[in-house]
């Protein structure tokens, strides 16, 4: 399998994409990241790094159905993939693995 870097965002939106299951679609995508972390990202932003996202084989995606309650348009939902998943894993197994290598001093500040 070719090991592809995730950005901080992507991996933030990867997160939320998989933690939101079935019901991950732009908006609760966004509003998520927004309770979650504070950000306020734009969807400009978060359209591309979905884009990204899926380009990459992190997601796929699929139209729901039009409802009345959205003028008849459609959500398009994501999904993580399994590669999705593992790109995941290895980042969360790197950033644990440099993080037990700190020290255990106080520091500036402390």
């Amino acid at each position: 399998m070719k090991h592809t870097q995730l950005g901080e965002f992507e991996e933030l939106v990867l997160l939320v994409v998989g933690s939101l299951h079935q019901n991950a679609y732009s908006i609760s995508i966004k509003n998520e990241l927004q309770d979650k972390t504070s950000r306020k990202p734009s969807i400009g932003a978060l359209h591309s790094a979905l884009n990204r996202l899926e380009k990459k084989g992190f997601i796929n995606s699929h139209e729901g159905g039009a409802t009345s309650e959205r003028g008849g348009r459609r959500k398009r939902f994501y999904e993580i993939t399994a590669f999705g998943r593992k790109a995941l894993d290895q980042s969360y197994e790197l950033r644990s693995s440099l993080y037990h290598t700190l020290p255990q001093v106080n520091y500036v500040g402390d």
